[in-house]
């Protein structure tokens, strides 16, 4: 096969992928902007509590997202198993309707994490295998902008849902939910898995390989638990918003703007990564979290929330795919969906104490204070990035 051929191949695989990942992204954000709203109105949950369910699902999923990449990459089965996690998605949504309190929303948020925590891996490892090695950060930005763009459609329809049917029919949103994962594991079938065949190591190999990392991979990953800590759950913007006086459907517009603008900056960031560094992308969007979060803090006013999340979105655009990216370049190439995973592990079991301090901070000082408390964390993740990481390009 010549190279333009296994070029337009591989792109046409990542374009899949990102298309399977967009439509799972309409039907988890359909809901999950109402969720810290549902749990308020229906079981009179307070912000501590919504930062202990976002806390407990996330970290409980995340320690799976590790496993599933070391899996992916002994048994190479990154299709059947990235499959697997997307379907979760289906049984996600039912539980949500079946919940009676808000422990059967915590369940259900477990079973959504679960899904995610297996599918994260694989899927980036194939991601990267059907990448161009000097366009690595543009494809993982073809990927983050259909992922993106898929939660933007989600948080568009949970507005247009939620504005005509009312702020009582949650449940409604939730079983249309199902419609667009079912479409995206239909599209499971047109893509093609890279698989080579492999030696078998020792399971112990796993941790050992782990301790010989690139010392710029382990500093990456500590900063990345270091900024995870004060990177608490979105759920906490949405309630933020509310406390601003935005309703129901205008807090849902807010997550929707900060979403498309991470779509629209995607792949510019990654092409931008490919040129100048990851570092430098790195650094400034850890910049970038530190305003937003800052201010989160002190504003009063509704135009400068809604700048505030176009920043956010700024932000995620110029992490989300780098950072992916990077992990691909440096990683060993038979521990690539291991490193994977183990980042967004890491990031995962940071997640659980990040949102009850967050939660408890509200509680007990004031809504200012997580944000605070996080936009110093990211403030210093940034300064050691900028001095210990090596700029690499592409």
């Amino acid at each position: 096969m010549s190279k333009e051929k296994t070029f337009q191949k591989g792109t046409g695989n990542i374009i899949m992928l990102g298309l399977v990942s967009c439509f799972a992204d309409i039907s988890s954000e359909m809901v999950y902007p109402l969720i810290p709203l549902y749990l308020t109105a229906a079981f009179g949950a307070t912000p501590a509590l919504v930062g202990i369910i976002e806390g407990i699902a996330e970290s409980i999923a995340s320690l799976l997202k590790v496993f599933s990449g070391y899996i992916s990459d002994r048994f190479q089965h990154k299709k059947a198993i990235a499959f697997c996690g997307y379907a979760t998605g289906v049984f996600y949504k039912i539980a949500l309707i079946f919940a009676a309190s808000w422990t059967g929303i915590l369940a259900a948020r477990v079973i959504d994490r679960f899904g995610k925590g297996i599918r994260t891996a694989p899927r980036d490892v194939m991601v990267a295998e059907s990448a161009d090695k000097h366009s690595m950060g543009k494809s993982f930005g073809i990927h983050k902008m259909l992922d993106m763009a898929g939660s933007a459609a989600g948080i568009l329809l949970a507005f247009l849902l939620v504005r005509n049917i009312g702020e009582t029919g949650y449940k409604m949103v939730f079983a249309l939910s199902v419609i667009p994962i079912g479409i995206a594991l239909f599209l499971f079938f047109f893509i093609q898995e890279k698989r080579e065949p492999r030696h078998m190591a020792p399971q112990e190999h796993f941790w050992k390989n782990i301790s010989g990392l690139n010392g710029q991979l382990k500093l990456y990953l500590a900063v990345t638990f270091l900024f995870t800590l004060g990177n608490s759950s979105n759920s906490f913007l949405l309630l933020r918003a509310s406390d601003l006086g935005f309703e129901s459907s205008s807090t849902i517009l807010l997550y929707f703007v900060y979403n498309i603008t991470a779509s629209l900056l995607a792949i510019p960031c990654g092409k931008l990564s490919d040129k100048v560094g990851r570092k430098s992308l790195l650094v400034g969007g850890y910049l970038t979290f530190s305003l937003v979060y800052f201010s989160f803090a002190f504003c009063h006013t509704r135009p400068l929330m809604v700048l505030i999340f176009i920043l956010y979105g700024i932000y995620t655009a110029m992490t989300a795919g780098v950072e992916r990216a990077f992990i691909a370049e440096i990683a060993p190439p038979r521990l690539k969906g291991t490193m994977l995973g183990l980042h967004s592990t890491l990031a995962g079991i940071a997640l659980l104490p990040a949102s009850v301090i967050a939660g408890i901070l509200w509680d007990s000082i004031g809504a200012a204070a997580p944000f605070i408390y996080g936009g110093t964390l990211s403030l210093v993740s940034a300064v050691i990035l900028a001095v210990g990481l090596r700029q690499r390009r592409g």
